[in-house]
């Protein structure tokens, strides 16, 4: 199963009546371009599915896609270019019967659908990009591209937003935004029945999951691999992921000296991801910005906790000192440090995999899925300002033996 695939009984017994549903994102699952948002999206329309809604998915098109696909109940419609597909939505739209609620997904741009879907309309954004405009783009036209987020943000200051992590609540409301529900993400990863016993040691095992992207930043992660190695650490890193900074990222373990302790497996099928996970004893997380780090969690799941840099969304996902470490700074030198701590501490090492395992737990679909779903039918039928209700824990209860 998917990360992105509830398992049905998380679903709930649904609204008490069909409804339709329209999602607009700018990629479907099976864009090249893929990730971590369409995962999540994907894990909340199928569990809409599941109540016997009608789900229906807009994206731009992409070579090798079909204009209109099924993908075991969800309705993929792809039409237009990235700048276009605005526009192809709307025509789209207008021969479609009346759907009960769009949600409007914002990736630096938004769809503008409150200005002419007709019905009620859901903002769900993951982060404010803002800096990440400037790791892909220079010049006029990342700043660009910032000046127009935050005025488009503003612009949908009235309409309803959703998203997963406080910071970018903050952030949302510091452009003007009134009403914020936050929902958290969920993960189909289920936290170990039982914590295995794992010591920390040398050679230290360390691992990454991310797409490879300039935002990622996954070249810090090299960098604080070879400060630890220079203070005399034995250890291996394990590269999960694709994406087009890979070149980039080989090129920069060749320079440091790094080739071999780092291994790239290019993506992996969910079990063997989940084992590389488990094996590790850390997992590092270098990103600019995160709407929260769902490899975060499915670590934890895992029994790993997870170094991360200072970074919004990341202070969340990781719970300094609780469930794992933050960096003082987003610094390689200041990562290495973090890291090194742990070494001659394995008491803490053990708290820290507890607590992060038993966390875990809260973030799972069948705990997330009921509440999203639920918020969904109560915002569809117009109920007002209904607020999400809290998710219970479902995972581990055992200590290591």
């Amino acid at each position: 199963m998917r990360s992105g695939e509830p398992d049905s009984k998380a679903t709930g017994q649904g609204a008490g009546r069909p409804m339709r549903f329209l999602m607009l994102n700018w990629r479907d699952p099976k864009n090249p371009f893929a990730g971590g948002a369409e995962r999540v999206t994907e894990g909340y329309l199928r569990a809409l599915r599941e109540r016997g809604h009608e789900v229906h998915w807009f994206a731009y098109a992409f070579e090798g896609g079909a204009p209109h696909e099924d993908l075991g109940g969800l309705h993929i419609h792809r039409a237009g270019t990235k700048l276009g597909a605005v526009f192809a939505a709307w025509k789209w739209y207008r021969r479609q019967p009346r759907f009960d609620l769009v949600i409007d997904q914002h990736h630096g741009l938004p769809w503008f659908a409150p200005w002419w879907s007709g019905v009620r309309t859901v903002a769900y954004i993951h982060e404010v990009l803002g800096p990440i405009w400037f790791a892909f783009y220079r010049g006029f036209t990342a700043r660009f591209g910032q000046w127009q987020e935050r005025r488009v943000i503003r612009l949908y200051r009235r309409v309803p937003f959703w998203t997963a992590s406080q910071s970018t609540r903050r952030m949302l409301e510091e452009l003007g935004v009134r009403r914020i529900y936050l929902i958290p993400y969920g993960v189909h990863t289920r936290p170990l029945p039982e914590l295995d016993p794992k010591p920390i040691g040398q050679p230290l095992r360390l691992a990454v999951v991310s797409r490879l992207q300039p935002n990622k930043r996954v070249d810090q992660v090299l960098r604080a691999c070879r400060c630890l190695l220079d203070r005399g650490v034995r250890l291996e890193l394990t590269i999960v992921g694709a994406g087009a900074d890979e070149p980039h990222l080989q090129e920069e373990t060749d320079r440091l000296g790094l080739r071999p302790v780092v291994r790239f497996t290019g993506l992996l099928p969910e079990a063997e991801k989940d084992a590389v996970l488990r094996r590790a004893h850390l997992l590092l997380h270098t990103s600019l910005r995160e709407g929260w780090g769902l490899n975060v969690i499915e670590a934890n799941a895992m029994g790993t906790p997870a170094v991360v840099y200072p970074a919004p969304g990341l202070t969340e996902s990781t719970l300094h000192d609780e469930t794992g470490l933050v960096s003082r700074e987003e610094t390689p030198e200041s990562l290495a440090d973090a890291v090194a701590s742990l070494l001659t501490d394995d008491a803490r090492y053990q708290r820290l995999r507890r607590q992060a395992w038993r966390r875990a737990a809260l973030y799972h679909w069948d705990a997330v899925l009921p509440v999203a779903c639920d918020w969904l039918e109560r915002m569809a039928a117009g109920e007002p300002d209904p607020q999400p209700r809290p998710a219970r824990p479902v995972g581990p209860t055992r200590e290591p033996a």
